[in-house]
């Protein structure tokens, strides 16, 4: 049914043609990392299949939404949001898996390199002239499974408390409050400061994870990225009840 609905409109095909090239090329990438982090870090033989399936899902998500880009092809941006999705498939894959030094900081290379693509995707949307509803929310979603899966890894790893977990909700519970709350429902301009505490949040938790940070100072560190992201949402929710109703969408 998706594939028949995307393909049914001839300016769909080659946005659908790249996208599946694109997922499938990063597909092979994770089978060639994953095997080599198998053998190196002597992880489990379900880490792979894990990474797999994670980005799978998230692939299914992708493909589900991509009738609503107004392009007729991916484009490089959304190419390297498909390239960080497949990196933090890679980090989810190591949960449920022995928290080794070595583990935590290929970990931690890893989750560096996926926070340093995070600027190069809107860079690449708006050099090249696509920038879209469709990229910006992809890059959004990406952004928020990255934390989830940094929160949870901070957690296993023994570098804070269950509480961390939060830094990785508070996306999804803002998210259900708007639900809830209908003068919640409507957009939120981008900000500088909630893009800086977005950022903050990421650098908070890979620091946390980090094998030279001790749990004392990565308890902290976990904490003053909560903090501010908690912070953030709630300026947000302000913002938004203190609008006119009738500004409501």
């Amino acid at each position: 049914m998706l594939f028949t609905t995307v393909i049914a409109r001839p300016q769909h095909r080659e946005l659908l043609l790249g996208a599946l090239t694109g997922i499938l090329a990063v597909a092979l990438s994770i089978v060639a990392i994953g095997t080599l982090a198998v053998n190196g870090l002597h992880l489990s033989a379900a880490y792979l299949p894990k990474a797999m399936l994670l980005f799978a899902l998230g692939a299914a998500l992708v493909l589900l939404a991509l009738p609503s880009h107004r392009f007729d092809r991916m484009g490089s941006a959304n190419q390297v949001t498909i390239l960080r999705g497949a990196m933090i498939a890679l980090l989810a894959g190591l949960l449920g898996e022995h928290g080794s030094s070595a583990t935590a900081a290929v970990a931690v290379i890893v989750a560096s390199a996926t926070l340093a693509l995070d600027g190069v995707d809107g860079w690449l949307a708006r050099r090249s002239g696509m920038a879209s509803e469709f990229g910006a929310r992809f890059d959004m979603e990406t952004d928020a499974v990255f934390v989830a899966v940094l929160a949870v890894l901070v957690w296993q790893f023994g570098k804070a408390g269950s509480w961390v977990l939060l830094s990785g909700l508070m996306r999804y519970l803002f998210a259900a409050a708007v639900l809830l709350v209908p003068r919640l429902q409507r957009p939120i301009p981008s900000t500088m400061r909630g893009k800086s505490i977005a950022v903050l949040q990421m650098i908070a938790l890979i620091l946390a994870l980090a094998p030279v940070c001790s749990p004392t100072i990565s308890v902290w560190i976990a904490a003053i990225g909560l903090l501010a992201l908690v912070l953030s949402f709630s300026l947000d929710a302000v913002w938004l009840l203190r609008q006119p109703a009738r500004d409501a969408a």
